[in-house]
C-alpha cells in the first residue's frame, strides 16, 4: 500500500486554512484510490501568531499532523523540514501545496497521475502551458513570474515552462537522492533549485496544467528580497554550468 504526504507550510494563514482542509478532505479518497493507499497532511507552521496551528489542531483530523517551527524561516527551510519528516515516515509520494488556496486541491488527482502511472518522478503544476490558467493575478506579478521563468530557462538550459511553480508531487526517491543539507534557497528560488537538482540526478519531470488563483485573504509572502535571491541564485548556477561545460 502506498502513502502520500501533503506538505502545507503556513505563516498566518488562519483565514484560509479551514477551507483548504475541507477541500482536501473532499478529494482524499479519490487520490488514495489512485495511489492505492493513504493520503495524509503535514502542516509546517512557523509559529503563526494568528493561531493557524491552533485552528488545525481544533479540527481533530487524525490524518493531519503539525510540525511546529520556532520562527518564520522561509519557504525552502520549511519544505526541507517537511521532506525529512516524510522520508523518515516512509511516505512514497510527497506533495508541495500552498495554504492560501492559490493551488486547487481538486487538481491533485491530475497532478498525481503522471507519478502513479509511472511516467514521471516529479509532476509540476504549470500555469504557462495549454490548459493552464491564472485568476486574479496582477499583470505585474504575471510579468515577474514569466520573466523569471524565461531567464532561468535560458541561463540553466532547462525547458520547463513554469520552473517557479510551487504545486508539485515528488516520488520520495527523488528527495532521498538530493542532498537536502546543501539546498541553499529560502524563497521561491527554492523551487528552481529543486527542479534543477531533480534533473541533475536523472529523474523525469512532467508538467501538468493548473489553475492558479490569487489569494483572497491574508498577505502574500512575496517581496523584493525573495525575487532578488532567486535571480542571484539562478545567475550563480548558470555561471557554474558554463564553467563545467568549458
Amino acid at each position: 500500500m502506498s502513502r502520500m504526504l501533503l506538505l502545507v507550510p503556513t505563516y498566518n494563514e488562519s483565514a484560509s486554512i479551514e477551507l483548504l482542509i475541507s477541500r482536501i478532505k473532499s478529494i482524499r479518497r479519490e487520490v488514495g484510490e489512485l495511489i492505492d493507499g493513504e493520503v495524509d497532511m503535514l502542516l509546517i507552521d512557523d509559529n503563526s501568531p494568528d493561531g493557524t496551528a491552533e485552528i488545525v489542531r481544533g479540527l481533530g483530523e487524525g490524518w493531519i499532523e503539525i510540525l511546529h517551527r520556532s520562527k518564520k524561516g522561509g519557504l525552502g527551510p520549511a519544505y526541507v523540514a517537511g521532506f525529512r519528516y516524510g522520508i523518515a515516515k516512509n511516505y512514497d509520494f510527497i506533495v508541495e501545496m500552498d495554504a492560501d488556496l492559490s493551488h486547487q486541491p481538486e487538481e491533485l488527482l491530475e497532478m498525481t497521475k503522471p507519478i502513479a502511472e509511472g511516467r514521471s518522478d516529479l509532476a509540476i503544476g504549470t500555469r504557462w502551458m495549454p490548459g493552464g490558467k491564472i485568476v486574479n493575478w496582477p499583470i505585474s506579478r504575471q510579468l515577474i513570474s514569466r520573466a523569471g521563468t524565461t531567464y532561468a530557462r535560458i541561463v540553466l538550459g532547462i525547458k520547463l515552462r513554469d520552473i517557479t511553480s510551487g504545486y508539485r508531487v515528488f516520488r520520495s526517491k527523488v528527495l532521498k537522492s538530493i542532498d537536502l543539507e546543501n539546498v541553499e534557497s529560502k524563497g521561491y528560488g527554492f523551487q528552481i533549485e529543486m527542479a534543477l537538482e531533480t534533473l541533475r540526478h536523472g529523474f523525469r519531470i512532467e508538467e501538468v496544467p493548473i489553475t492558479f488563483v490569487e489569494r483572497v485573504d491574508g498577505v502574500s509572502k512575496m517581496n523584493r528580497a525573495i525575487v532578488l535571491e532567486a535571480l542571484w541564485k539562478v545567475t550563480i548556477w548558470g555561471l557554474q554550468r558554463l564553467i563545467k561545460r568549458r
